[in-house]
């Protein structure tokens, strides 16, 4: 993947991921199309999408126009609840590479476990026998926790490469960090600067922007970074889409990440999200 900006890491599948993907949840249209393709001139080159975003049609027109090879390209989707039963969700994975206008998806995530209605391990199931068939390459899940993991793992013999979860300063959840690492899975964090303003304003992260020459924002999208987990941030302004991925050339002390890690809350979560909770009803 020809992108010198961004570093990558390697999967459990072997393919490799870039450590800061473009987020594109609430960016639709012609003007999300124009922040797209500035983020793509920016240097991304993962692109973070969903079914229930809304957008998918719109993120394709961006790669499209962009005028660079497929190839360079790291594109992610998400399967949305409705679609859980096997054959719902393998016409869904056909549904999202039509509306995208690619043959092929490099990640492909169930996008919320919804365990009362227990249908995600057909749902995985049918992603894999997408993968077979050359329409995914990499598989994953998002806001899964430790036994909705472990069943998928033991019901069809497949570790998801990626879990996407909330983590921001407020909700660090080290906890699905470490039981993601645990399992040989990459963790991105979703929401990574936290929804609003208040933890770029934090005093930690103020004294470490100016001790750094960084700003608030550079300061947490690399303490995910050195904790292993890959932030995906959305911005539509072209400053910040720029300054959001210059995050490699400085590194926190082991101190300086435990003291954001400090930060979190017991109640952290932007909506109050409790995967073994939370119904995607659409």
């Amino acid at each position: 993947m020809a992108n010198d900006s961004i570093p990558e890491m390697t999967m459990n599948d072997g393919y490799t991921i870039p450590e800061v993907q473009f987020g594109t949840y609430q960016i639709r249209g012609g003007a999300g199309l124009q922040q797209v393709m500035e983020a793509i001139k920016q240097g991304y080159r993962g692109l973070d999408t969903a079914t229930n975003y809304d957008n998918e049609g719109m993120v394709g027109e961006a790669i499209r126009r962009s005028g660079m090879p497929r190839a360079h390209f790291f594109v992610t989707s998400k399967l949305p609840g409705k679609y859980h039963q096997y054959d719902e969700a393998t016409m869904a994975i056909q549904e999202t590479l039509y509306r995208l206008g690619l043959d092929y998806l490099d990640l492909y995530l169930i996008h919320w476990p919804l365990p009362k209605r227990n249908h995600y391990v057909e749902a995985f199931q049918a992603m894999i026998d997408a993968q077979k068939r050359g329409l995914i390459r990499s598989i994953g899940v998002s806001n899964f926790e430790p036994e909705h993991l472990d069943r998928l793992i033991n019901e069809t013999g497949v570790t998801p490469a990626v879990n996407q979860i909330e983590v921001h300063p407020y909700w660090n959840n080290e906890r699905m960090v470490n039981e993601d690492q645990k399992r040989g899975i990459v963790t991105e964090a979703w929401s990574p600067l936290g929804r609003g303003s208040a933890a770029l304003k934090e005093p930690v992260i103020q004294d470490l922007a100016k001790k750094y020459d960084k700003n608030a924002a550079q300061i947490i999208l690399r303490w995910h970074s050195q904790r292993g987990v890959i932030p995906v941030p959305r911005s539509s302004n072209l400053v910040h889409q720029k300054s959001n991925k210059d995050i490699f050339d400085f590194k926190l002390t082991d101190q300086e990440i435990q003291a954001i890690n400090q930060l979190s809350k017991p109640d952290g979560r932007v909506d109050g999200q409790d995967p073994n909770e939370y119904e995607e009803f659409e």
